[in-house]
């Protein structure tokens, strides 16, 4: 089983809110259908412009203290403006013939301290013997130390590479993969992703689920291969589903002390 996440970056502008790609979905939607149905898959997909704004007007990071009305208003708005964003990306895999189907991580996670510490996926695994491809997203949800906090896509992806039979994990992003510094300033890209990789050095855009530095430390936790490619060019996730050289890639799980 393949995990795939499309980040917020591809399917949207996150200066614009409420924008979204639709040409880059379908792109991406006729990718995998070359590989549909002798491949399984998942996917994730981020909050772009949808669920970020949201997320910062509200303070949803800050967690919610007692009953807040009007928190508890954000809160509700933030995940039906995922529900929205995915309803667009579902649409788009079903006029590409692909079985896509909605799953709602603040119905299946729980969370604390932003990790999933319990995770009901039996319905995952269920969806994926009848061949249907599970579509999830960054939402809001229940947490033990914040009441309610945000649940990233990344760390969705780590949890299921980590609790599922999965082959290999791709994240879809803007940029051609990990650099070791500002890409603008000269920075080389991160080929091959192994113990000497340094997390803080790394650049990227930044939003409230962390940006491009969470995509890594969640990686670096999952037990199977990764990718790291530009989801915008044509062909490079048909690449990396094929297993050739693409973008930034890690091999195995890597322990760090």
């Amino acid at each position: 089983m393949i995990l795939i996440k499309l980040g917020g970056s591809i399917i949207s502008d996150k200066e614009k809110p409420f924008s979204f790609n639709v040409q880059i979905v379908k792109n991406i939607a006729r990718e995998i259908k070359k590989f549909y149905p002798s491949k399984e898959f998942i996917i994730v997909h981020g909050g772009g412009s949808f669920g970020h704004p949201l997320a910062k007007k509200y303070g949803i990071r800050d967690g919610i203290n007692g009953m807040d009305i009007k928190k508890m208003q954000g809160i509700s708005y933030t995940h039906e403006a995922m529900l929205d964003l995915n309803k667009m990306i579902i649409n788009i895999f079903l006029e590409e013939e692909l079985p896509a189907f909605s799953i709602s991580p603040s119905s299946i996670f729980i969370i604390n301290n932003g990790n999933i510490v319990y995770g009901e996926i039996k319905v995952l695994k269920e969806l994926l013997k009848r061949k249907f491809i599970p579509v999830l997203f960054g939402d809001v949800a229940v947490s033990e130390d914040k009441g309610m906090d945000i649940l990233s896509g990344d760390q969705i992806m780590a949890y299921l590479a980590n609790e599922m039979a999965v082959e290999k994990a791709i994240f879809l992003m803007d940029v051609d993969g990990i650099y070791d510094g500002n890409p603008r300033e000269g920075a080389k890209l991160i080929e091959e992703i192994n113990e000497d990789v340094k997390i803080d050095a790394v650049q990227g855009k930044f939003d409230v689920t962390g940006g491009i530095k969470n995509k890594l430390e969640e990686a670096l936790k999952m037990d199977c291969m990764v990718y790291f490619i530009n989801g915008m060019k044509k062909g490079n996730l048909t690449k990396a589903i094929e297993g050739k050289k693409v973008g930034s890639m890690k091999k195995e799980r890597i322990f760090r002390k």
